[in-house]
């Protein structure tokens, strides 16, 4: 499975761990897909303590990334970005596999 982070978004991802007392040593980024938004499929992006049976266990640059079974397909290419400007500050998903997504960024479809 392949999957990157930008360097901005490793950088917020560190920012909030620290700002939400979340040990990084002790905790994963939980990435998942989920049915919702206006194209069909939403990201989900959380802290989890726990490597869960079926979990994929990646490590992104010093960064320990779980995925679920479920959504490793949907994920796989996929980059994670950060960015703080006129389209909005926030999480970024590029995803070579989705066919459409909606006008915020925010789902995607395929």
């Amino acid at each position: 499975m392949l999957l990157s982070i930008t360097d901005r978004a490793r950088a917020q991802i560190q920012t909030v761990a620290a700002q939400e007392d979340v040990d990084l040593n002790n905790a994963h980024v939980r990435l998942a897909v989920i049915q919702g938004g206006c194209s069909g499929l939403t990201y989900d992006l959380g802290w989890d303590t726990e490597v869960k049976y079926g979990d994929a266990r990646l490590d992104v640059d010093g960064l320990s990334i779980v995925i679920d079974r479920r959504s490793r397909p949907y994920l796989d290419g996929t980059e994670l970005d950060f960015t703080d400007g006129l389209e909005g500050r926030g999480f970024h998903f590029s995803n070579p596999q989705a066919s459409r997504t909606c006008a915020c960024g925010e789902s995607f479809g395929l």
